[in-house]
């Protein structure tokens, strides 16, 4: 059964493919966006439970320079709130703001570990040099998405370039891991897992402690942020260009230039940008009938693909609680990062971790149990409350939190195998909701109404991402892709013919604003083909 040809085909209806398919529709393309699952979004959406709203993917949305400018010129009017960032760790609590966030993040780390203070002052002017170029990148709208460039915005745009460029060569070069970079500056192992368990394993420096300045720029669709993909689609429906969901792509042909779903439907393309998991686009992709030399390019990039692994994942734990709003807003902010012990994770995350992948089948349920016990107690948690942004996202008097720690996928996965996943998985929320109890939030656990969670499993189910990453390429090897911002147009092309990619898997690091700057990259590539 085959449907309608169509220029363009765009497959995966993340903030990439949303990105993608707006801009060519509203350029006048024909336009097919596929999306396996029944919402847009990806990574980015928004559910209800019990009259409670949350955020299934990220908890709020770093503006960059580009959230505002591209709604602005696509004409969409969505509400933002701002959404502050705190800071804890144990009983000592920050607030961030563009003005004061790092000089008191620098008195709670004196505050913690006063034997290192030259450290932190060493450790706090690499960081507040990374805020000065992160805050050049940001300053002005991103001139991706100003086509109608008026007078003033032209000043300010050549007054900004000079400034820019030596900002886009330091951060290309700087892709140090964040772990061993800070070991320069201290020999306090607590103090560097206290900075470094923010991130995933050895993100690059600059991306890292770049985060203090992406905290102060972080905002929230009113609503939740599912509101803002549902915006796009919608703007995509207007332009003339056809979504169509709960459609998974299986098979996808270079040569004929034909894609087949799960239901065994094809449809032909003209250009086709892949948005969706990098490793499924090879794996399913047929190279039969073309060139020798374009052939030989395909299966080295498929070999590269493949041999690479997708970043850390999360578990994250959704909670309905019989609690006032004002019982969290005396302890922080809405968004909160908050770490229960100064101790730092140390080798819990590393060689003790690694020692139990690879000698799992001699290890029993009860030592795994135990290191799940030290690692909840000791890492890093991303505590989100919808509410504090928009009261309507809870019932009165209720609240409804959003606690996720960074989790690794193999170890779910070979717990599924060994069959007592479903167990486990209600041994890591017991655990997470002790440890809230325990330490920041007391009383928690007994005001519960209900609970659920998501794991790195349900991630790659959902999603559809490899290891259930959630930014893309793991950094514990060399990223198959682009990862310098000089060359971030070029990031969208692939060996195969007419076949174009973004999204997380297309740059690295990503995220959403990489989303958005290589789903534009990509649509633009094929408006300027079709000229």
């Amino acid at each position: 059964m085959s449907e309608k040809k169509h220029r363009t085909v765009i497959v995966g209806a993340g903030m990439a493919g949303l990105t993608a398919a707006v801009y060519l529709s509203r350029a006048g393309h024909n336009v097919l966006l596929l999306e396996k699952n029944k919402e847009c979004g990806g990574l980015l959406n928004s559910f209800n439970r019990e009259g409670f709203t949350f955020d299934a993917g990220a908890r709020s949305i770093l503006n960059a320079g580009v959230i505002y400018p591209m709604l602005s010129e696509l004409g969409i009017e969505l509400e933002f709130l701002n959404s502050p960032v705190s800071i804890g760790i144990e009983n000592e609590i920050i607030h961030l703001s563009p003005e004061t966030g790092l000089d008191e993040y620098k008195r709670l780390l004196e505050k913690l570990y006063p034997d290192s203070i030259d450290d932190i002052e060493k450790i706090d002017s690499r960081i507040r040099s990374i805020m000065k170029d992160m805050q050049v990148l940001y300053a002005i709208d991103n001139p991706n998405f100003r086509e109608q460039k008026d007078g003033a915005y032209l000043k300010q745009l050549l007054g900004w370039l000079p400034k820019f460029l030596p900002v886009l060569r330091r951060m290309s070069k700087q892709n140090e891991p964040v772990e061993s970079y800070l070991r320069k500056l201290t020999s306090n192992q607590s103090l560097i897992d206290i900075i470094a368990q923010h991130f995933f394993k050895k993100t690059p420096v600059s991306f890292a402690l770049g985060y203090f300045y992406s905290y102060t720029d972080y905002i929230y669709p009113k609503g939740g942020t599912g509101k803002l993909p549902n915006a796009i689609a919608q703007k995509i429906i207007e332009f003339k260009g056809e979504i169509k969901t709960e459609t998974e792509i299986v098979a996808v042909n270079a040569s004929e230039k034909e894609l087949r779903d799960k239901d065994g439907k094809t449809y032909t393309y003209d250009s086709l940008i892949w948005c969706a998991d990098l490793k499924t686009l090879y794996r399913i992709l047929d190279i039969n009938n073309l060139e020798a030399k374009v052939t030989s390019k395909i299966l080295e990039q498929k070999e590269l693909i493949l041999s690479k692994r997708g970043c850390d994942s999360v578990f994250s734990l959704f909670v309905g609680v019989d609690m006032p709003l004002e019982e969290f807003s005396s302890i922080s902010n809405g968004h909160f990062f908050y770490t229960p012990s100064r101790q730092g994770l140390g080798e819990i995350h590393w060689s003790e971790l690694d020692s139990i992948l690879e000698n799992f089948e001699t290890k029993s349920k009860e030592e795994i149990l135990q290191w799940l016990e030290r690692y909840c107690q000791l890492t890093t948690y991303e505590i989100s409350i919808p509410a504090f942004r928009d009261l309507a996202l809870a019932p009165e008097s209720k609240v409804g939190l959003e606690i996720s720690m960074l989790f690794e996928f193999d170890l779910l996965k070979k717990i599924e195998e060994a069959n007592w996943y479903e167990e486990f998985q209600t041994e890591v929320e017991n655990r997470m909701l002790e440890t809230i109890t325990n330490s920041i939030y007391p009383g928690l656990k007994d005001k519960v109404l209900f609970r659920s969670s998501s794991t790195p499993l349900s991630i790659a189910k959902i999603a559809g991402t490899s290891e259930g990453a959630i930014v893309g390429w793991s950094y514990l090897s060399e990223v198959p892709v682009v990862n310098n911002l000089q060359k971030i147009p070029s990031s969208v092309e692939t060996p195969i013919p007419d076949v174009f990619m973004a999204g997380q898997w297309a740059y690295a690091p990503a995220g959403i604003p990489t989303a958005i700057i290589t789903g534009w990259n990509a649509a633009q590539k094929i408006k300027k083909k079709k000229k």
